[in-house]
């Protein structure tokens, strides 16, 4: 049978120390910084289809990768914060937004030390960020914004962005949305094909690069077979109101 936490508990006590050093870190870490609990979307994640928790920390390892170096990065839609830490071990500071209160308190309990980030409750829709970012991301986001208030959304990406900064967003395909479970695409109003979402991202960017994903691998593919999309930006244009 599995042993459980009071079970684990009653064993570390009895047994203080481990024989191999490399096995006494887990006992170690877990002294010092406890368990790690799933966020509330990683939480559904898990119960609902655990493997796609596998597809979503890959789509933030692509960040994370296109990152690497960069100062001052921002999250938009951020929802529980759980993968924030694979973006944070590339960038010196990452801020996290969300709309919802709920999720950002979340992931503030979720980015502690060594992990920390900033959160704070912000709707893209009304505005831009409170500061400018070097690069600013957003990941199964825009997909739930509706198409009359793309503009608005993008308009304040851009303005959240210094003049050299870069943006990376990324939504589910329009073409996977047939075989994804119903569930899954409440509220899926605004889903895209690759080259539609890469000549939206040309009105804001000069510069825009699409990649397709299967499950958790990034690909230079044919867009219509993808299930997932991102489009890294950079050399945002002036925008007009």
């Amino acid at each position: 049978m599995p042993i459980q936490e009071n079970e684990f508990e009653e064993k570390q006590r009895t047994h203080n120390k481990l024989p191999d050093p490399l096995r006494q870190q887990v006992i170690d870490i877990k002294e010092a910084q406890g368990f790690k609990s799933l966020g509330l979307h990683t939480n559904k994640q898990w119960f609902e289809d655990p493997k796609h928790l596998v597809f979503s920390m890959a789509r933030y390892k692509f960040v994370a990768k296109m990152f690497s170096g960069y100062g001052q990065v921002a999250e938009i839609g951020c929802g529980d914060g759980f993968n924030a830490p694979i973006v944070l071990q590339e960038v010196q500071t990452l801020d996290l937004y969300d709309i919802e209160p709920l999720f950002v308190s979340n992931a503030k309990r979720n980015c502690v030390s060594p992990w920390h980030c900033a959160t704070a409750v912000h709707d893209i829709t009304q505005s831009p960020l409170p500061k400018q970012y070097e690069a600013v991301y957003s990941l199964d986001v825009f997909e739930h914004i509706s198409p009359e208030l793309e503009h608005l959304a993008l308009k304040h990406l851009c303005n959240s962005i210094n003049q050299d900064g870069i943006a990376i967003i990324g939504m589910p395909s329009l073409e996977s949305q047939k075989y994804t479970k119903p569930v899954s695409v409440t509220g899926h109003v605004n889903c895209k094909s690759g080259e539609d979402f890469r000549d939206l991202m040309r009105q804001y960017f000069k510069h825009v690069f699409l990649f397709s994903m299967n499950d958790e691998v990034v690909h230079t593919g044919f867009s219509k077979m993808a299930h997932y999309i991102f489009c890294l930006c950079s050399q945002k244009r002036a925008i007009s109101s």
